[in-house]
């Protein structure tokens, strides 16, 4: 939600292991595509060639996910934030969360006010006011995230986190009474508060075996439905009569993805029905299933999730055109990504032949709103990876996760949250001038989510997609296995993985190859393998014992990355220092203003001088170039122009 004019809608995901439609309605063959089936033909300003339909002889199905018991991610920086935002969870009271659902259900509302955007504030103007614009909006999230982050802490046998826990089950129950009809009359954002509540229920039951969810669900459903369009439609369309502009930003175009989970769980067929209800197909994924960029002048972090809801489409329904549309929006994505990953400066994704990057550098200081999009790009990127098995979407969901996610700043209990990357020639990470925005409810759901986002599997295989320090535990025909990275990529550009195993165990192990590095290799046990790569996949299959070692060296290099054109003016002298799947940011002089120039060979030239720290010497100068982790309070920039 852009200022006081955009939400950030937040979906939670779910894929029922084994569950859904799609198992019941189709064929294997009619499920999932050969490399024919997912690969664009060409890709031409503004628009991309149409999908090949299937490969009927195909007999794949999409990979499956993990559970979050099955999966701990143990790096430093990943651990703090998942420390911050636990400790802003456990820190809540919950007579304050519940207050203004109470207070426009007209009921005894005790407790403090958290303020900011959560607050309830009748007399709210949309020209002036920022506390009041989204009441209650996050509430749904932080359950969802509380059930997340007590699930992934029990990984490994570990304790969870029962504070939360119990924190979450409290506020399902309290639900059922607090949420009624009154209060989505009086919310601008009835669909969008609706999808938040729906994915925390969802989340509780499914996590927490919460047996009060599922008829919480149904009563806010009942109460969120006569509020709402009944129908998809376009954002910033007035159905609410006698309303103010404000009235017109409401989301209804995300909520497909969390109804098709929960009908697919057993939430019941109004839920499936939903879904399908309010799939934007017209002017939006039916023009992307044929290749026409209908991306352009969108909200950018909204629409980006709406396609998880396609992708759910085709998960559960089978639909190709959706998987069409999602594949298609993505190659539209990267023609206006930063170097970060991130996308849609100001909130808005661009038109093509629009230099949109190119005057955000000096026109914008909110380039990418880090955790919703963020989020919004790894549930993206994990579906089609799950759907194509191409490695270029973990190669994107990489990029992301190192170059902007890990570089939030923390989440405060006063409502400060981190909510745009600032790639401005002058640029500094600060906090949003709103309290309790959007990103409060999203940044601990997508902390939860680092271990799903890791690992895929199927009956025979894992897939490793990110590599961080974690470990995947899961049971290999009868056999307890876990696959465990230690090391410290990517400061180093070795992937070790050890392997455990009860007894000895026959399964394919894939590790992603990135598209940036050149010349890697694989040993297992200290001995060379052949790599045996499908769509950048290294695939190597035998019978795992106990303490069985594998190493993938991916070797990086300085390289220089072009700020996409979007089929613009090309930008050559506008580029980003790589070294591997890392951005570096060149820190300023106090005082330093606008671009900094700098050679191509200087740049090319760099020193690592440091475990993450290099340094650029250019006419007797040195300049300083880190990774987002490291960026501290100091002013930087993203690009540099060629001198």
């Amino acid at each position: 939600m852009g200022g006081l004019l955009t939400i950030a809608a937040v979906k939670a995901e779910a894929w029922l292991h084994g569950v859904g439609r799609m198992a019941k309605r189709l064929t294997r063959r009619d499920l999932l595509m050969g490399s024919a089936a997912v690969g664009l033909a060409a890709t031409l300003p503004g628009n991309v060639a149409a999908l090949a339909e299937p490969d009927s002889s195909s007999s794949l199905v999409p990979l499956e996910e993990f559970r979050y018991d099955q999966v701990a991610v143990t790096g430093v920086n990943q651990a703090a934030q998942r420390a911050n935002v636990c400790g802003i969870l456990s820190g809540f009271r919950e007579d304050s969360l519940l207050q203004p659902f109470l207070q426009m259900a007209g009921k005894p509302a005790p407790g403090a006010s958290l303020g900011g955007w959560y607050e309830w504030k009748p007399e709210y103007d949309y020209h002036h006011d920022d506390a009041g614009f989204c009441p209650g909006h996050s509430l749904g999230q932080w359950i969802s995230a509380m059930a997340r982050l007590d699930a992934s802490g029990s990984a490994g046998g570990g304790a969870g986190e029962p504070e939360l826990r119990a924190k979450a089950l409290r506020l399902t129950e309290a639900l059922s009474s607090a949420v009624t009809p009154a209060f989505f009359e009086q919310t601008r954002f009835p669909s969008y508060t609706y999808d938040k509540l729906a994915c925390g229920l969802m989340d509780t039951h499914r996590l927490l075996n919460d047996p009060h969810s599922f008829s919480t669900l149904e009563r806010v459903t009942d109460a969120a439905l006569p509020s709402m369009p009944g129908h998809a439609m376009e954002r910033d369309l007035q159905w609410r009569m006698g309303k103010d502009a404000s009235w017109m930003w409401d989301e209804h175009y995300t909520l497909s993805e969390n109804q098709y989970l929960l009908g697919a769980m057993g939430a019941g067929e109004r839920h499936h029905e939903l879904a399908q209800t309010y799939l934007l197909n017209d002017g939006f994924f039916e023009p992307l299933s044929r290749g026409v960029n209908a991306l352009s002048d969108r909200h950018a972090y909204s629409h980006v999730n709406a396609l998880c809801s396609g992708m759910q489409a085709y998960f559960v329904d089978g639909s190709r055109m959706h998987l069409r549309s999602a594949i298609n929006a993505f190659e539209f994505l990267q023609q206006q990504s930063f170097a970060t990953g991130g996308w849609g400066p100001e909130e808005t994704l661009g038109r093509p032949g629009y230099d949109m990057l190119a005057k955000s550098l000096t026109a914008s200081h909110a380039s990418f709103e880090v955790p919703c999009g963020g989020y919004a790009h790894l549930k993206l990127t994990r579906y089609l990876l799950r759907a194509t098995r191409d490695a270029k979407y973990g190669d994107s969901m990489e990029r992301v996760l190192l170059n902007a996610l890990l570089g939030v700043l923390p989440l405060q209990a006063d409502g400060r949250t981190f909510y745009s990357a600032d790639y401005n020639y002058d640029a500094k990470r600060v906090y949003s001038l709103h309290r309790w925005p959007c990103c409060a409810g999203t940044l601990p759901q997508v902390v939860a989510d680092y271990g799903i986002n890791t690992y895929l599997r199927e009956p025979g295989a894992v897939w490793v997609t990110l590599y961080q320090p974690s470990e995947a535990r899961w049971n290999e025909g009868g056999t307890a296995v876990s696959v465990k990275q230690v090391g410290t990529y990517p400061d180093t550009d070795v992937v070790r993985l050890e392997v455990n195993a009860s007894r000895p165990a026959s399964f394919t192990m894939n590790l992603r190859v990135p598209s940036w590095t050149d010349g890697a290799s694989l040993h297992v046990n200290g001995r060379p393998e052949m790599l045996k790569v499908n769509k950048a996949f290294a695939s190597v299959r035998r019978t795992w014992k106990q303490g069985d070692v594998v190493e993938l060296k991916l070797p990086m290099s300085l390289r220089l990355e072009e700020l996409p054109a979007n089929g613009g003016s090309a930008q050559p002298n506008v580029v980003a220092l790589m070294f591997g799947p890392l951005a570096l940011f060149p820190l300023k002089a106090s005082g330093e203003s606008g671009p900094i120039n700098v050679s191509q060979d200087a740049l090319l030239k760099a020193e690592r001088t440091g475990a993450r720290e290099w340094t650029v010497r250019s006419s007797g100068a040195a300049r300083t170039f880190v990774p987002v982790t490291e960026l501290g309070d100091h002013s930087y920039s993203l690009y540099t122009r060629l001198a």
